[in-house]
């Protein structure tokens, strides 16, 4: 897992494995944003922090690694879209087959990119 340029000593003492995903606290990635030397760091951590305690909520209080691998393509320049909607789906797909349970995801944010390029009148 990377997280932002941060040591691999750093990550691999923080990362907590729940069920079949590993996950960083979100205690670690604020004691960073809010003491780490490095600005441009921070501001980075704090994104990613927010990509996958709003957008792409997994477990409470946690990052899943799957969001960071998102977050340092993002830096890359590489376009995201795919990966957000094979996620989306993804998450649909076990909401249907369980015949309940709640879309994991920011329905809003989906929604907004929906309209944007389906939507479009000329």
């Amino acid at each position: 897992m990377n997280i932002t340029r941060m040591r691999e000593q750093w990550v691999t003492a923080r990362i907590q494995q729940k069920e079949d995903s590993k996950y960083v606290p979100w205690k670690s990635l604020k004691d960073i944003i809010l003491a780490y030397p490095d600005v441009k760091k921070r501001v980075d951590v704090f994104a990613l922090s927010i990509y996958g305690l709003v957008i792409f909520p997994k477990a409470l209080g946690h990052i899943d690694e799957a969001v960071t691998e998102l977050f340092n393509r993002l830096d890359k320049r590489v376009t995201p879209v795919p990966t957000i909607l094979a996620k989306t789906f993804r998450s649909l797909n076990a909401c249907r087959r369980a015949g309940e349970g709640r879309f994991v995801g920011c329905a809003q944010l989906l929604l907004a990119w929906f309209h944007s390029h389906f939507w479009r009148v000329d």
